[in-house]
C-alpha cells in the first residue's frame, strides 16, 4: 500500500503519486503527477542551507506558482468545453489556492515571518485533498458522458 503523505524529513518528499489522485484522464493525470514533483522539490528546498534556503525556496516556489497557473487553466478550459454543471465553484476553488500562493510568496519576498515547511504542508493538504475529492467528481462527470456517448475519448483528448 502506497504512503499519500509522508512526515520522513530525511527523505526530502512530503507527497508519494498514488491512484488515489488518478482521474483517469491522462493528460490531466500527467500534470498531478508533475505537481506531485514540483511539491517534492519545494519541499526539499525547506531544508537547504541558510545561505541557500532563500534561493533554493524562491526559484521552487516560482516554478510552483507557474505550473499551478498553467494546470488550473488546463483544467478549466476542459471543464469549460464538456459544460461542468460546476465549473464556477471549481474555478472559485482554484483562484482562492492561487490567491493563498501568491499572498504567500508575497510575504516571503518581502521578508514578512514565513515558515516554508508549513506553507508546503498548507499547500500539500489543499491541492491533493482537491485532487482527491472535487476532481474525481469532475472525473466522474466526464467519465459518465463517455458512457453515455455524449463524448468521446478521442474527443476529450483533443480538449
Amino acid at each position: 500500500m502506497n504512503k499519500e503523505i509522508k512526515n520522513n524529513t530525511n527523505n526530502k518528499e512530503i507527497v508519494i503519486w498514488s491512484d488515489k489522485y488518478a482521474t483517469g484522464i491522462e493528460q490531466i493525470d500527467v500534470q498531478h503527477r508533475q505537481l506531485v514533483i514540483l511539491t517534492n522539490q519545494l519541499y526539499a528546498a525547506c531544508f537547504a542551507k541558510d545561505d541557500v534556503l532563500q534561493t533554493a525556496f524562491k526559484e521552487s516556489m516560482s516554478r510552483m506558482v507557474e505550473y499551478v497557473r498553467f494546470h488550473f487553466e488546463d483544467e478549466l478550459k476542459l471543464l469549460n468545453a464538456i459544460g461542468y454543471p460546476d465549473y464556477q465553484n471549481h474555478k472559485k476553488m482554484h483562484d482562492t489556492l492561487i490567491n493563498k500562493i501568491l499572498e504567500a510568496s508575497k510575504s516571503y519576498g518581502e521578508g514578512k515571518k514565513f515558515v516554508p515547511n508549513n506553507f508546503v504542508r498548507t499547500l500539500v493538504d489543499w491541492v491533493f485533498s482537491h485532487i482527491a475529492v472535487y476532481d474525481k467528481r469532475y472525473s466522474a462527470y466526464i467519465m459518465e458522458r463517455i458512457k453515455n456517448g455524449l463524448l468521446s475519448p478521442e474527443k476529450l483528448k483533443t480538449i
